[in-house]
């Protein structure tokens, strides 16, 4: 996989400092931009959807943001990245074929504080995105995020049977360091396993 290049991109660093209680809280009412592809990228290959924006993301204004989360490590384990990236690179990610969105927008301090509305709304506005943007896979990060926003009950980690179009559906677990039903290295694995998908 080619090396990913800022181009003309810029992106603001990570604070070197952790946030104050204050400032995570306030950072509730933000609104976290997706990462999406401009004018020069590569199609899009992976749109990778999170639950909701974490309050550290919120307010850094970096997806996956807080320590501990393991996207980052897993997307690279998976054969995505060329090595891992920190949060504030995520603008390296379109020159890569891969964006970032969320199925909630509201920003929370645990995914479990969305209610099922909030889920089921969420999986209406990835519909439209992915309906506009026509990723070839969305892949949802979160199996029980999934189930609720594409009122699929049933569905497990992997590969879907449906479809949105032509966009093919994968379920990958929860990157939160909170998720111990899975480790690092399994983790890795699942997006592995999707990277084999999406180089077939």
């Amino acid at each position: 996989m080619a090396e990913a290049s800022a181009g003309d991109r810029v992106e603001a660093p990570v604070p070197a400092r952790r946030p104050t209680r204050a400032e995570l809280e306030a950072a509730r009412d933000r609104l976290l931009p997706d990462v999406l592809p401009g004018p020069g990228d590569p199609p899009l290959r992976v749109l990778f959807s999170g639950i909701n924006p974490g309050l550290v993301s919120a307010w850094s204004g970096h997806h996956f943001a807080r320590p501990g989360n393991r996207f980052w490590p897993a997307l690279h384990a998976g054969g995505f990245t060329p090595r891992v990236f920190a949060p504030a690179e995520q603008h390296l990610l379109p020159g890569l074929g891969l964006g970032i969105t969320n199925v909630a927008p509201r920003a929370t301090a645990r995914a479990d504080e969305l209610s099922d509305a909030e889920m089921v709304a969420g999986g209406e506005r990835l519909r439209a995105l992915v309906a506009a943007l026509r990723p070839a896979w969305l892949a949802v990060v979160g199996i029980v995020a999934y189930r609720v926003a594409f009122a699929d009950r049933a569905a497990v980690v992997g590969l879907q049977e449906a479809r949105l179009g032509s966009t093919r559906l994968w379920v990958l677990p929860n990157p939160s360091g909170l998720n111990a039903h899975y480790t690092p290295a399994a983790l890795g694995e699942e997006f592995a396993a999707l990277h084999r998908s999406v180089r077939d």
